[in-house]
């Protein structure tokens, strides 16, 4: 049956459409702001991208305190590890010329590499599972110094494990496919990746970090400490493996053309987002500079970035076409958590759905106390603020909301439940945390 609108019946439904957006977006916009409060964080921009174009973008609270500078879509901000997936993207394309391969020995490219990286290949750089540590002993943050002689300070050092045995995060790797693509490439890195990616892209607004340059519409970093906003600390020294500056208007351009082939093909796309698989033939979650996962039925590719002062955030929903990017300045920031809160605007099924129940606030005294996290030296601090109870730990401070007297769960991740668990006497004598059912902590209480 074919169903005929006419004009005014057509008004009635874009109207009805239009205010269905501006409502989701009023919450979005709602949403933003209480959590820029409550993670202390004095500038935030997103975007919501939806096929490979944009159905949100807005910027909240300052790009800089001092000057009064708003946040924009425009604004600049430091990505960190989010800028990961360009370097993997880089390694890619040479890849795809032929001027390279996955399973290439670190040594074919790297001089003087010592006898125990011979097993380390590129593959093993791209996916975290070379055995390297983390940080080479010779970084400097305010030392300006090449890449080559960072990465040689790691040299002397015994891997951590052998490589393909497990995935253990390595910026040193990054900072090797650095080198890499500047040896194979003939071009300094970043350089090469203007011309292959940015340039292309109409990703103006995307260049290294730099400490001397002027670049337009820049955010500065914060800090919130003992309850003041200072300046956070500002590297000299550039990292590839948190190499760039940008926006969420260029991360949406780069969002759209994952979705086709203008930088990379089809098929090193879909290796960039397979799990890699170890030497005992189990896989990790990790691919090519992108995490891998699943929100409830919703799967995932992901990558967040930090460096002093700014957080990051790109989370793509894939099977949904739906991405969301969070940039912010603010060292408390928690953009992943606000990316899925955003997404849950326009994803319904998302996040759980969770009901706040009425409890007596003075059960909360019994809640109250420190909890020390699986015989580690990390400690959850519970306490009651008047009628409210707050959970705080290294990752921020957040309201606990009651389900039961002894189930609790934040705002911020609809997902996580805080569960108080008596002992044999009927006092509270532990903490568990629990995501989506599967235990994340444990928790001892310990004192008041």
């Amino acid at each position: 049956m074919k169903i005929i609108l006419r004009q005014p019946a057509i008004l009635l439904l874009l109207i009805l459409l239009t205010a269905a957006v501006a409502g989701r977006a009023d919450q979005v916009d709602d949403y933003v702001k209480a959590a820029m409060a409550g993670q202390h964080v004095p500038g935030v921009a997103i975007a919501v991208v939806k096929d490979g174009k944009i159905v949100k973008t807005a910027g909240y609270g300052f790009a800089n305190l001092e000057l009064g500078a708003a946040v924009k879509p425009e604004t600049v901000f430091k990505i960190g590890s989010v800028s990961k997936q360009f370097l993997a993207a880089g390694i890619l394309l040479l890849i795809e010329e032929g001027k390279l391969g996955l399973d290439d020995p670190v040594g074919k490219f790297l001089d003087g590499t010592p006898e125990s990286w011979k097993g380390i290949t590129v593959r093993h750089l791209l996916t975290h599972t070379s055995g390297i540590v983390r940080e080479a002993p010779g970084f400097d943050p305010l030392k300006i110094q090449s890449d080559a002689d960072v990465i040689k300070t790691a040299y002397p050092l015994p891997l951590r494990f052998q490589p393909g045995e497990k995935w253990e995060y390595c910026n040193v790797g990054y900072f090797t496919l650095a080198e890499i693509i500047r040896k194979v490439s003939g071009q300094p890195w970043d350089v090469f990746l203007s011309e292959r990616v940015f340039k292309p892209l109409g990703m103006n607004a995307t260049r290294t970090t730099t400490a001397t340059a002027i670049v337009a519409d820049r955010a500065d970093g914060y800090d919130w400490n003992n309850n003041r906003m200072e300046n956070a600390e500002n590297y000299l020294a550039l990292r590839p493996s948190g190499a760039f500056l940008s926006t969420v208007l260029d991360l949406a351009k780069w969002d759209a053309t994952l979705y086709g082939d203008q930088i990379l093909k089809s098929a090193s796309r879909e290796q960039m987002w397979s799990p890699v698989k170890l030497n005992n033939g189990t896989t990790y979650p990790y691919g090519f500079g992108w995490e891998l996962g699943k929100i409830g039925t919703h799967r995932t590719v992901r990558h967040g970035g930090s460096l002093p002062g700014f957080r990051a955030e790109i989370t793509r929903f894939v099977d949904d076409r739906l991405s969301v990017i969070v940039l912010t300045n603010g060292d408390d920031a928690s953009p992943n958590i606000m990316a899925l809160n955003i997404a849950d605007f326009y994803l319904p099924d998302l996040l759980p759905k969770r009901t706040v129940a009425k409890i007596d606030p003075k059960v909360f005294d019994a809640l109250a106390g420190q909890y020390r996290v699986d015989n580690s030296n990390v400690v959850v601090r519970v306490s009651r603020e008047g009628a409210k109870l707050f959970v705080e730990s290294p990752l921020g401070k957040f309201e606990l909301l009651p389900e039961n007297e002894t189930d609790f769960f934040t705002r911020e991740d609809r997902r996580a439940t805080y569960r108080f668990v008596k002992n044999e006497k009927g006092e509270i004598a532990e903490l568990a945390l629990s995501v989506n059912g599967n235990q994340s902590f444990r928790a001892k209480k310990v004192g008041p």
